[in-house]
């Protein structure tokens, strides 16, 4: 099985939706021209304002609520 390219992953459509401490993004992202899939992602926000990657994990009804009709506009995309 060939390693993972980074090259190959094409992000064909994305939005975030942001919160105190966090911004939570919705994307479709494509492998290889391959099926588009819907991707969830986390990055927490540090004290210098910069962002960090973090596992998207639980959500809270706050982000459900925001989240998801960012995924139903994601859904035109797939």
């Amino acid at each position: 099985m060939a390693a993972f390219d980074k090259e190959l992953d094409k992000e064909l459509w994305s939005e975030s939706a942001d919160f105190e401490r966090s911004v939570v993004k919705v994307s479709v992202m494509s492998y290889n021209e391959g099926t588009a899939k819907l991707q969830l992602g986390r990055q927490n926000k540090r004290a210098d304002g910069e962002l960090s990657f973090a596992k998207l994990g639980r959500l809270t009804k706050e982000e459900v609520e925001a989240v998801l009709p960012l995924m139903e506009k994601a859904k035109e995309h797939l």
